[in-house]
């Protein structure tokens, strides 16, 4: 049963005040780690295990689901395209920036090439970030209406565009019907909905309180006071959000969710994450959106180390972000080193079934990449390792044009910078809920969009590379042994193609290395590059076994990235 509810949003105002005025003191509410992630970059430190630094698809030919095939932008339309002029991103607005992400015309190469879209909250909340909801089956309605968001799906879907949704099965706001209902009424039906206790228990969350006074005894909100978290292993509860993942799915017609902080739905006591019981209840709600739409695509946050992500795949949700893969691209762009970033894409491949992880440099909780790269150059490099793995790649909104910011939350969250004027709403004189980065005069689409050299260049070639080349997407991987610390190299290998990847990580250019691998299978040797454009390739001589010993196919300049096909 569906019960819906009308809600007055008390108290609005002051969020946005609290968020304006005194950004430090804000609670961030969404995840623990977003009070936790550190501004600068460290190397990490990985236990050693034997690593293997080759990976096959399970057998030749299989077919992988169709995520593998996808480049998904995530992003926060409260800060993408203001259509209306009240300051505020919307729908409308991203309908209006489609073109942008993708035109639905596989012969050009102009736009940025994405085929997925991840939205951050859509649905009702007092809070500018969404993920405290108080109705799951309305849109929020600064964004727009159910009417406007079911147009994007269409014109999104027109353009090959899938688009999948935030849903936050963990808590709700404490604004939601359900736990108003709970407090104010003893007997109420809601009550079970929340985890109450007469006395504090005595422990608190991974990053602050996690139990909080009410006039109804002491309630369970892991994040913040405000977003209690939900009972799910209440029968009622589960019911509620299978209702609500069906109406998304089959009323609505979104192709999936990104699912928020699922390492945390069933406690244990104190034991708040990763327990039994919240791997055996996401198995039973994958079976259940599997179900309703067998093509439904899931991908799970759980910040947490590769080991614990990995064990939430492939039963529970279908892929999940790997945050240590994350930061290793980040250390070895800073770094100019090709470690760590080699052993760990083999350590992530030897973890999970074949290439069903995300990718990612940085998201919605974190320092903006160009914030921690603090190099146009890095950045470009940081992409390449991204874009020519494997795996389901996610790129945050503006990450293509090296948009900037850093924490408190709101700062890494600005609008937009699509002019010299900023551009983010359509009436230049609108007061914006968030002013733009101090840079947005140079640093914009527009500017970007017609330099070959720019940021924006680089990931629209590399989005359409991958696009164009099935080795690039699940084609297997392996670590070429380089001679130079600042040079990565990788081939990519299907049965019919073998791209060899070539990166200099390093601020100097590189003419004097060599890379080696054996094993490849290879019987001509040539070489023609696919991605730098007329770039001159000195072909590989094969040894016995169809590899290369010593190899050096073309002088490296700084922070350079190249795609060569082996034939």
């Amino acid at each position: 049963m569906r019960v819906r509810f009308q809600v007055c949003f008390i108290g609005l105002a002051v969020v946005l005040m609290l968020g304006a005025c005194a950004p430090a003191a804000e609670p961030v509410g969404e995840t623990e780690e977003a009070l936790a992630v550190p501004t600068a970059v460290a190397i990490i430190d990985t236990p050693e295990t034997d690593t293997n630094t080759e990976s096959e698809p399970e057998e030749a030919g299989d077919e992988y689901p169709w995520w593998n095939d996808r480049v998904f932008y995530e992003i926060f339309i409260r800060s993408f395209y203001d259509s209306d002029g009240d300051g505020i991103g919307d729908i409308n607005g991203l309908i209006e920036k489609l073109d942008y992400l993708n035109d639905g015309d596989p012969t050009t190469d102009t736009d940025l090439g994405v085929t997925g879209i991840w939205l951050m909250p859509i649905m009702p909340s007092p809070s500018y970030h969404g993920y405290d909801v108080t109705d799951y089956y309305d849109i929020n309605p600064e964004y727009g209406t159910l009417d406007d968001f079911r147009r994007l799906l269409e014109e999104a879907h027109k353009r090959d565009i899938v688009v999948i949704i935030d849903l936050v099965l963990n808590h709700t706001s404490s604004q939601h019907p359900w736990f108003q209902d709970a407090v104010a009424n003893p007997d109420s039906p809601y009550r079970d909905y929340y985890r109450w206790a007469d006395e504090h228990p005595g422990y608190a969350g991974p990053s602050g309180p996690a139990w909080h006074e009410s006039d109804a005894g002491h309630y369970y909100g892991v994040f913040w006071s405000e977003m209690p978290d939900l009972n799910v292993e209440n029968t009622a509860v589960t019911n509620e959000l299978q209702e609500i993942t069906r109406f998304w799915l089959e009323e609505v017609g979104v192709d999936g969710f990104r699912l928020d902080a699922i390492k945390f739905l069933v406690e244990d006591g104190a034991t708040l994450e990763n327990t039994p019981a919240t791997h055996e209840w996401l198995k039973d709600y994958y079976d259940f959106y599997k179900s309703v739409n067998p093509d439904a695509f899931a991908v799970g946050e759980v910040w947490s180390a590769s080991r614990n992500v990995v064990s939430y795949v492939g039963d529970e949700v279908d892929i999940a972000f790997d945050f240590e893969l994350a930061r290793a691209k980040l250390d070895s762009a800073v770094s100019g080193r090709n470690e760590p970033i080699g052993p760990t894409q083999g350590r992530v491949l030897d973890l999970y079934p074949s290439w069903q992880f995300a990718t990612f440099l940085a998201n919605h909780d974190q320092n903006r990449t160009r914030s921690v790269l603090l190099s146009d150059d890095k950045v470009r490099s940081a992409a390449s390792l991204q874009l020519l793995f494997g795996g389901v790649p996610f790129i945050y909104y503006g990450e293509e044009i090296g948009q900037q910011g850093a924490k408190p939350d709101e700062n890494i969250r600005l609008p937009m910078q699509w002019t010299e004027t900023g551009g983010f709403s359509v009436d230049d004189t609108a007061v914006l809920w968030r002013d733009y980065f101090r840079d947005y005069e140079t640093r914009n689409v527009a500017a970007q969009l017609d330099d070959p050299d720019s940021i924006l260049s680089h990931y629209r070639r590399l989005i359409h590379l991958r696009n164009a080349e099935p080795a690039l997407r699940t084609g297997s991987w392996q670590l070429v042994a380089s001679d130079e610390s600042t040079v990565y190299a990788a081939v990519r290998q299907t049965d019919d193609d073998t791209l060899l990847i070539i990166i200099n990580l390093g601020r100097n250019e590189v003419d004097t290395y060599a890379l080696t691998l054996d094993n490849l299978g290879l019987t001509v040797g040539t070489a023609v590059e696919i991605f730098a454009g007329n770039t001159a390739v000195d072909a590989p001589t094969l040894t016995a076994s169809g590899g290369f010993e010593n190899y050096t196919p073309l002088p490296l300049p700084a922070y350079s990235t190249f795609v060569i096909r082996l034939e």
